[in-house]
């Protein structure tokens, strides 16, 4: 390849589109890469990988994977959140919460699950109950 076809490709200029990163899946998910940060709401359907910086609010239907390195202050709805970074703010996932060696969240966090490997620091109130199961209800007798 010529350095010009080089140059064109690294710009996305040219030649086929590169592939996503295999750990987000074909078609399925966005990542917010390492040196970015961004501010705001994020809503929608798929997974979202980050590896950067984000302030703000995430509602997805889909899992929420913070890399070893992302700091995030935002509160979180998905269908499975995986920390692996340091997230402050309050999480709400359907299946399962997921707080890695390297992970650490400082918050209020409700889920069907959740999973703490050693290492990991949670600083918070924590509300696990499996998806379909119904508090007891109130009575007096």
């Amino acid at each position: 390849m010529s350095f010009l076809a080089s140059v064109a490709s690294f710009l996305g200029l040219g030649g086929e589109p590169s592939p996503p990163p295999a750990f987000l899946g074909e078609g399925q998910g966005s990542a917010l890469d390492a040196g970015l940060s961004l501010k705001g709401e994020m809503t929608g359907e798929g997974d979202l990988v980050i590896l950067g910086r984000f302030e703000g609010e995430i509602a997805l239907t889909g899992t929420v994977r913070v890399g070893a390195n992302a700091v995030v202050d935002a509160n979180i709805s998905a269908t499975a959140i995986v920390i692996g970074g340091v997230v402050r703010g309050n999480l709400s996932a359907v299946t399962r919460v997921e707080i890695l060696p390297t992970g650490s969240l400082t918050g209020s966090l409700k889920s069907g699950s959740l999973s703490a490997a050693e290492g990991a620091s949670v600083k918070g109130e924590v509300w696990v109950e499996p998806p379909g199961r119904q508090a007891p209800s109130e009575t007096t007798l």
